[in-house]
């Protein structure tokens, strides 16, 4: 069935919604969870910039996948978390084409809600390119 899930997150509240569909279906089958948040470079390097430094960064990511971590550990779920350098939809489906992933789990919305209305939504193009199944939460 899904022994393999994929979560792709950026901590927004579809995320967090995506998060608990992910959880229901692990649970159920015992399958593994990997949370995957992916890290815009051109973004990146202006936080870097903007916060002086990467520790700063690298503390607002962790906070970013709190909420979910925190699920996964309160629901007894196996569950690895992945960071990713790339742009979010193409490096979600190079990673879950890649990896064998029995199901992808993504939010229909992510942070940049202006962003995705100019560019399409992130949901919609690994919809579209992945090998498999997709679950997208509203």
């Amino acid at each position: 069935m899904f022994n393999k899930i994929l979560l792709a997150s950026d901590g927004s509240e579809h995320a967090i919604r995506a998060a608990d569909n992910a959880i229901a279906l692990a649970r159920n089958i015992h399958a593994k969870i990997t949370i995957a948040y992916v890290v815009d470079i051109k973004k990146s390097k202006a936080n870097v910039l903007h916060n002086r430094n990467s520790i700063c960064v690298e503390r607002n990511r962790k906070e970013l996948l709190m909420l979910t971590e925190q699920k996964m550990k309160r629901e007894n779920v196996k569950y690895e978390v992945k960071i990713l350098s790339g742009e979010a939809g193409p490096t979600i489906v190079k990673y879950a084409n890649e990896n064998d992933v029995d199901i992808c789990v993504i939010g229909s919305r992510g942070l940049h809600s202006l962003q995705e209305m100019v560019l399409g939504s992130v949901s919609h193009k690994v919809a579209k390119r992945v090998a498999c199944p997709v679950m997208i939460v509203k």
